[in-house]
């Protein structure tokens, strides 16, 4: 017997890409969080967004457990704005 108050099951892990992210229209990936790639790396930059995993010399990717908190975190804010 499963004793959790959670019936959800927890998402796989995996890597993002950038464009995993903020969205690519020309390949038909939708953003996750639909902002530029210039405001995107400034946020990274001030510390709003997650920073990137370093996989080899040119490859960046990011966590989806800091994405989805990422996710979580701007929807909390914004219940709370509507309150």
């Amino acid at each position: 017997m499963n004793t959790s108050t959670s019936n959800a099951e927890p998402k796989p892990f995996r890597f993002y890409r950038l464009r995993d992210i903020i969205g690519d229209n020309r390949q038909g990936i939708p953003a996750i969080v639909p902002v530029s790639k210039s405001t995107w790396y400034a946020g990274v930059k001030e510390g709003r967004f997650p920073k990137p995993v370093k996989l080899t010399e040119r490859t960046r990717v990011w966590l989806s457990t800091d994405i989805d908190a990422l996710v979580e975190r701007i929807k909390n804010n914004q219940s709370q704005e509507e309150a």
